[in-house]
């Protein structure tokens, strides 16, 4: 066990800046106990942390080869590198957000393997079937998350494991031929990949985009978790113009009218977005659901 206490010299919301981690309520690599639980792959090996508050300070414990790494990735993980300098609220909404939310930063874990992987499995079907898609593949090919994290939690499968999974198993995992392309085509080159995160900003979503089957959507969704990406916005997501449509417009917007309406922020296009999303704004509820496949009886 490996344990740091860390006085960031921000104020901060664990469960804003750490929410966008957790893929669904059942995440077998993130847990929320009163402190959040996760689990990830480093050069190092794999880790589990636990970070919770103890009084004016973070205190950070973990567990695994990985320990000293993800340790030393908290200050990040915690938005100790995110900027707002230069933000504007140029809608009430966003405005109204933002004073509502003065702790709200975005955080950055510095790993790209571990949140790319996820990301891909989100890739054009609803989020029950890829979060049912996440928790199988990491149960399966993902090792136990060391120490004594709850019962359940795995740390995320590595690009060795995800080149191992037979045809088979991912149809049991419920992951669909394209996904499958864009996951083997990113696990042989996952080391490059890493890269992106000191890149950072558009030429590192432009590294990623270099794998088949890595759009925009996926590289924005890397993007804002692994390095805190305050422009990276998912355009090609089927909720985020209908959010930001509806909370700063009051209607139905398009990805060409979302790039519109938030193009003055620039570049904090993703941070506005990200406002909005933690403030509750939501998609409305009518009209007929994106329909839920399950590719294993395909």
């Amino acid at each position: 066990m490996r344990e740091r206490r860390l006085r960031p010299g921000f104020d901060v919301d664990l469960d804003a800046v750490l929410a966008p981690l957790r893929r669904g309520h059942a995440d077998p690599c993130v847990r929320h106990d009163g402190g959040f639980w996760l689990t990830a792959n480093t050069a190092e090996g794999s880790a589990t942390l636990r970070v919770s508050r103890s009084g004016v300070d973070v205190l950070g414990t973990a567990w695994g080869d990985g320990a000293e790494a993800v340790l030393d990735g908290l200050p990040a993980l915690l938005g100790a590198d995110d900027d707002d300098s230069g933000f504007v609220a140029h809608h009430e909404a966003v405005a109204r957000a933002r004073r509502n939310l003065p702790r709200l930063r975005l955080g950055a874990t510095r790993r790209v393997w571990d949140v790319l992987v996820p990301a891909v499995l989100e890739q054009k079907v609803t989020g029950y079937e890829a979060h049912r898609s996440w928790r199988e593949l990491c149960r399966r090919f993902g090792e136990p998350a060391p120490g004594p994290a709850p019962e359940g939690m795995h740390v995320p499968p590595t690009p060795a494991a995800v080149l191992s999974i037979v045809d088979w198993n991912w149809h049991r995992a419920g992951v669909d031929s394209s996904r499958r392309r864009a996951l083997r085509a990113a696990a042989t080159v996952a080391r490059r990949l890493e890269r992106a995160a000191s890149l950072g900003g558009a030429e590192g979503r432009k590294l990623l985009r270099t794998v088949p089957g890595i759009g925009v959507w996926t590289a924005a969704e890397v993007a804002q978790r692994a390095w805190g990406d305050a422009d990276a916005v998912s355009f090609g997501d089927f909720h985020v113009p209908s959010v930001v449509g509806h909370a700063l417009l009051g209607r139905e917007l398009d990805d060409a009218g979302m790039h519109e309406v938030l193009a003055p922020y620039a570049p904090h296009r993703h941070r506005a977005v990200r406002y909005l999303e933690a403030a509750g704004h939501t998609r409305p509820r009518y009209g007929p659901r994106h329909p839920i496949r399950d590719h294993r009886a395909i």
